[in-house]
């Protein structure tokens, strides 16, 4: 036993850790006493705590609190948690004390470890690691570290893929006219590219809403300490802590005017997920449409051929499914489910501390993750490769009796149901039928009924008729 297990020590006593874990009593004790899902911490967020206790020892360092050796062996290891290093010496489940405080101390016992032996000589995780901060104002910053970093580092730049991708498909197949649905039944003509460009217009819109919550996502509470006062840490921390992060990461970490709202509120978290829920909102809309344009082949809409990715059916032979898109709705649904824990853990900031801070991290960067990987997915596996089958649609346009509402100011709006009704009847095109109940003539049925020329309109600078 003696060569599995080593003693530790803390204010509570002894305890038995293993022998050849990085960590010391107290995230053993945390171990020990949420067995609940075997989930860590994400390695987001312990990437970016390294990158918490980085900063928080340049600046005490800087301020000369701490001893410029202990300062470097503390950063030393804190970035090789940055980069992904010891994270496996993080097993404390998220599912712990709602501040987090288990993992903040664990972060410090895996530095206090290493760099005691880096440096030749003690490292208090506590007194040097731990310096200037609490794990109340160092799990909040790291929320926001985290989350800012995967948002400007990973979602943006898939969305931003996404908008290209789609605006690119858009333009190979411009001019191609479709029936419009509204209520799934049929309506007036769209053009594919005009389709195209309302999915591209709400993916701009979800990176303008994340762009807009950044400036408070990169604010920091780091500094507040215990309760927000900042007991116990120097009155210039704050400052040269963001300015130290701010300058490694590149992204404009800056202090908070007011340390008691970001402890004792997660309402910035709420914020983000919710945009972060709305930009599933618009991936299950794009993966939805192009499931039902895909659909059939033959007793579907059958509008659109998705790429055949993989057989669909264990029994079916030739079937080929939707995968992508059905993926896509999936990871929306879950940033659905996860924005309704976010909401509800961000009601759960009891007088000067929110509790429920390690449910909101996992939550608000699992979101980030899989909708990144999503929206690349999509683009890349979904929208680059669909291939439009025109003839269906050409035949669709030529039957549909919804055509005639182009008619409505000539000869009026129950003459013109009245030859819709006819044409859905006997299955014929409306131009037809409105030939022989009307006296406007072949000539004139073409010009007025030319679904292109009906599609004119609804983007600003493009004229027609319901159109900006």
């Amino acid at each position: 036993m003696t060569a599995e297990f080593r003693v530790e020590r803390d204010s509570m006593g002894e305890l038995r850790v293993p022998a050849n874990a990085l960590w010391g009593a107290q995230t053993q004790r945390a171990v020990n006493n949420f067995p609940i899902s075997g989930l860590p911490m994400p390695p987001a967020f312990l990437r970016a705590l390294g990158l918490v206790k980085w900063a928080a020892a340049d600046a005490n360092k800087s301020l000369r609190l701490l001893p410029a050796p202990i300062a470097k062996a503390i950063q030393g290891v804190a970035l090789e948690i940055a980069s992904g290093k010891h994270l496996d010496h993080f097993p404390i489940d998220v599912f712990q004390t709602g501040s987090g405080t288990s993992s903040n101390m664990n972060a410090n016992e895996v530095i206090s470890k290493l760099a005691s032996k880096a440096l030749g000589k003690p490292v208090h995780a506590n007194d040097h690691v731990n310096m200037c901060q609490s794990s109340n104002d160092v799990i909040p910053s790291t929320i926001h570290v985290s989350a800012a970093l995967e948002i400007t580092g990973k979602l943006l730049p898939a969305l931003e893929h996404l908008q290209k991708t789609i605006d690119k498909k858009a333009k190979s197949v411009a001019g191609i006219v479709k029936t419009g649905r509204t209520h799934l039944m049929d309506a007036m003509p769209v053009r594919l590219d005009q389709e195209l460009g309302g999915w591209s217009a709400q993916i701009l819109s979800n990176i303008l809403r994340l762009k807009g919550s950044l400036p408070r996502l990169t604010g920091l509470t780091q500094g507040g300490t215990a309760v927000g006062t900042g007991i116990n840490a120097h009155p210039q921390f704050s400052a040269k802590f963001c300015a130290a992060l701010a300058k490694r990461t590149g992204v404009g970490f800056h202090p908070l005017d007011n340390f008691f709202e970001a402890m004792s509120s997660q309402d910035t978290a709420v914020e983000v997920s919710g945009q972060l829920k709305t930009t599933a909102v618009s991936l299950m809309k794009i993966a939805n449409d192009l499931r039902w344009m895909n659909s059939g082949p033959l007793a579907g809409l059958g509008e659109i051929a998705l790429p055949a990715l993989q057989p669909g059916s264990s029994i079916m032979p030739g079937k080929v499914n939707p995968v992508i898109p059905e993926a896509v709705a999936m990871v929306a649904a879950q940033v659905i489910g996860n924005d309704a824990t976010i909401t509800i853990a961000g009601q759960s900031g009891n007088f000067q501390l929110n509790v429920m801070l390690p449910v909101v991290a996992l939550n608000l960067l699992q979101s980030i993750e899989i909708l990144a990987s999503a929206a690349r997915v999509l683009a890349d596996s979904a929208i680059a490769g669909f291939t439009v089958n025109k003839a269906r649609l050409d035949e669709a346009l030529e039957r549909n009796p919804i055509l005639v509402t182009a008619l409505n100011s000539v000869i009026g709006y129950d003459k013109g149901a009245a030859i819709a009704k006819q044409a859905y009847k006997e299955g014929r095109a409306i131009r037809e039928v409105a030939s022989e109940e009307t006296d406007l003539g072949d000539a004139k049925l073409k010009k007025l009924l030319d679904p292109l020329e009906l599609t004119k309109g609804g983007i600003k600078g493009e004229a027609g008729g319901g159109g900006g």
